[in-house]
């Protein structure tokens, strides 16, 4: 509550204090599509920006470098707030790589922002964007049903899952995230669900704490930079009040109800938004771009099955050594090689 009381008092005073009222009022549209987009940062690991950059980019014909700025700044609001509530609730996270995670953004993602992102031209940010995240439906579509069977809070490796989220954190911070403002959020879920088979109810939440703090990390580098598209203060202003709300209460519903709708869903969102980028920019891509943008579809889909790969061995390893240390000495079997301490 102090957080909501401290936000819609800044956001009045920028709002009538400073005369903003008519510039809010003329991007309502953008309020009204993250009513959507916050309910899915709350309660899919796809954040805010997941539904803030396409309508931008492909429903407004916006510059795609307003909807990675856009992402950064309403998910600095609506993921912060989803976060709040989700530590007010005492909610499981896998602490080990959410903190290696956290680490390795706070250094790739100002580096991505300040030395990659203004590389990367307008076309190949939406391509990233609509590979990414098409790719990512693609895979719900096909392994939803064993996605949302795992159970389980974390791995049985601490160290090693702090060292996967900080490798992981630094180059989705680099890349994905400094070039399309979402991404990290995507990729340690996908770690957490695919290699180490966590709960959704694990995963989810700790995907969208480090989407939030990337958020932020975004925010503050491009603030100091001073690199924001100038379009982006309306857009924030109008949907900023509802993505607070909107986020926390997508967290609460999908508490509530079977996930697998929503994330079925949000799977054909971003599907649909793949084959969209494709026919709009089919003339300026042409037959060669086209299927190289299939194929990077197609390549992050292996990368998917191979984190599902290895962590399918890794269950089994970590189910040995469980049933291992349960047996006495005299109960192991003979293999004929001397026992490990």
């Amino acid at each position: 509550m102090a957080w909501l009381v401290a936000f819609y008092t800044v956001w009045a005073f920028l709002v009538f204090g400073l005369d903003n009222w008519q510039m809010t009022k003329e991007h309502w549209p953008m309020a009204l599509a993250m009513a959507l987009g916050s309910y899915a940062a709350g309660s899919t690991p796809m954040g805010g920006g997941t539904v803030g950059f396409p309508v931008l980019v492909l429903l407004f014909d916006t510059p795609a470098s307003l909807g990675r700025d856009f992402s950064f700044a309403v998910q600095a609001i609506g993921m912060v707030s989803a976060s709040f509530f989700l530590l007010a609730r005492r909610q499981p996270l896998a602490g080990n790589m959410l903190k290696g995670a956290m680490l390795g953004s706070l250094l790739g993602t100002p580096v991505g922002i300040q030395l990659i992102a203004p590389l990367v031209p307008e076309l190949w940010i939406k391509l990233v964007f609509a590979v990414v995240w098409g790719s990512f439906g693609i895979l719900h579509l096909y392994r939803l049903r064993e996605i949302t069977t795992h159970s389980g809070s974390s791995s049985l490796q601490p160290r090693r899952d702090f060292r996967i989220g900080l490798a992981l954190g630094a180059v989705a911070g680099a890349t994905a995230v400094s070039v399309t403002g979402v991404g990290i959020d995507m990729v340690i879920y996908a770690a957490l669900v695919l290699l180490c088979r966590v709960d959704l109810k694990i995963a989810i939440p700790t995907s969208v704490v480090i989407m939030a703090f990337n958020s932020v990390v975004g925010v503050v580098v491009k603030s100091v930079g001073g690199g924001w598209h100038p379009e982006v203060y309306g857009n924030w202003l109008a949907a900023a009040p509802v993505v607070i709300l909107g986020a926390p209460l997508g967290v609460f519903i999908v508490s509530l109800i079977d996930r697998k709708l929503t994330l079925l869903i949000v799977a054909l969102l971003c599907v649909g938004q793949l084959v969209w980028t494709f026919h709009a920019e089919r003339a300026e891509l042409g037959s060669l771009g086209l299927l190289a943008s299939l194929g990077a579809v197609g390549l992050c889909l292996l990368l998917f099955e191979w984190l599902r790969k290895m962590g399918s061995r890794l269950a089994g390893t970590s189910a040995f050594r469980a049933a291992e240390q349960q047996q006495s000495p005299d109960e192991m079997p003979d293999s004929g090689l001397p026992l490990a301490s």
